[in-house]
């Protein structure tokens, strides 16, 4: 068993915070697949919902790596599970059992707060806990668990359950899963939470204040911890464009809801698995260089074929290939996640902030480009100036490095 931890790079003191991270991801991926659809057929607009979830789940992405270096991993995860809780209930409880816009809106974004505090802050706990020479692999390890619930898993589930119990209760289910994963996180799970690169007179016993816009003084002092976490919002920004838009798309091809979510699902399987290639592939071969074409170029083609495969052949096999594709190129941003904290010798929780805070405005940027771009250029045009954005992050890439090397 311990030549399995060796090889793989999953640190074995922290197994049980990678359960529950996956577990608690499940009930966060409930929706997915079908939310987008099911709120524009009530009459409302979707890409506003999702991009109102994606402010706050920037915010809480950028404060969630300084909050708990200020306040400890346990208590800031913590915190992060009780506003998921609150905007659960509040959002099935009262906003779609009413159909009431404005609490929608308003629940919703409550629970954007509650995921990444949870969620990436174990990222933070990874980056303590994991040497340096691992560290793309563990990170790795992170985006298969945080993708696995999020979008196989809670995809798969949340059809399946909306067919056979209905949305409401589907989404009450949510609280389950964050209950569960989070008692394997935070109480199953011993490993050591305390901040080994902290400074003194930081923490505890600093400034509050002064710790927690620490991640922004940082972009100011490090341009290329600044350069990552643009880098790290366009990384991501096609999945949560796709999320607004594809299910409507591919429904004109003449895709069912199920069908949709099967693909999905599938597609994000394989992003999962390649999550561990390429947080192993980027400590063989660098991090900088697996970015840069894997991630970067290799996305700009394959979003584009994944968005024109239908048109090209509508055959749900063919669609599945070409999303699996895009899935597996978006892997290839893995080794970001080590790359950036290498990048400072201390401050390390900042930086991984900075990555946060672009991970969360990707939820933000994705729906938002389609609600500015779907009328001036349509579903095309918003699919080429993902491609370009992709292409942008590969030159930026290129002068990501640490400075020894």
């Amino acid at each position: 068993m311990t030549n399995f931890y060796e090889k793989t790079g999953l640190p074995r003191q922290l197994t049980w915070g990678f359960l529950g991270v996956l577990i608690f991801m499940m009930g966060d991926g409930i929706e997915q697949t079908w939310l987008s659809r099911y709120i524009t057929e009530a009459g409302f607009n979707s890409a506003v919902l999702f991009s109102v979830y994606g402010i706050t789940v920037a915010i809480s992405s950028w404060l969630s790596g300084v909050i708990a270096e200020t306040f400890g991993v346990k208590r800031t995860m913590l915190t992060g599970l009780i506003l998921y809780l609150i905007g659960v209930a509040g959002f099935a409880g009262i906003g779609i059992t009413r159909m009431n816009y404005p609490i929608l809106l308003l629940t919703y974004a409550v629970k954007g707060l509650g995921y990444p505090l949870f969620a990436y802050t174990f990222m933070v706990w990874i980056t303590y806990r994991v040497e340096k020479k691992v560290l793309s692999s563990a990170q790795g390890w992170f985006w298969f668990v945080f993708t696995g619930g999020l979008n196989v898993l809670g995809a798969y589930y949340g059809v399946w359950a909306v067919k056979h119990i209905g949305v409401v209760p589907t989404l009450w289910t949510a609280t389950i899963f964050a209950l569960a994963g989070a008692f394997f996180a935070l109480f199953v799970n011993k490993a050591d939470s305390s901040n080994l690169f902290a400074e003194p007179g930081t923490g505890e016993g600093g400034s509050k204040i002064k710790e927690l816009f620490k991640g922004l003084g940082i972009m100011k002092r490090e341009p290329k911890v600044l350069m990552g976490g643009i880098v790290r919002v366009i990384n991501t920004t096609s999945q949560f464009a796709f999320v607004v838009f594809m299910p409507l798309y591919m429904a004109s091809f003449g895709m069912s809801d199920g069908q949709w979510a099967s693909i999905w699902g599938t597609v994000f399987l394989m992003n999962i698995i390649f999550n561990l290639v390429f947080g192993i592939v980027g400590d063989k071969i660098g991090w900088n260089k697996t970015v840069t074409w894997f991630g970067g170029v290799g996305c700009a083609v394959t979003v584009l074929l994944f968005y024109y495969s239908p048109q090209i052949l509508n055959s749900y096999w063919f669609i599945l290939l070409c999303g699996s594709l895009w899935c597996i190129m978006l892997a290839g941003y893995v080794p970001l996640s080590a790359l950036v904290p290498s990048l400072v010798k201390t401050d390390k929780g900042a930086a991984v902030s900075v990555l946060n805070l672009g991970a969360g405005l990707a939820a933000f940027v994705g729906p938002a480009l389609v609600r500015l771009l779907e009328k001036p250029i349509g579903y095309a045009g918003i699919a080429w100036t993902l491609a370009a954005l992709y292409i942008i992050s590969a030159v930026m890439t290129h002068f990501i490095r640490p400075s020894e090397s």
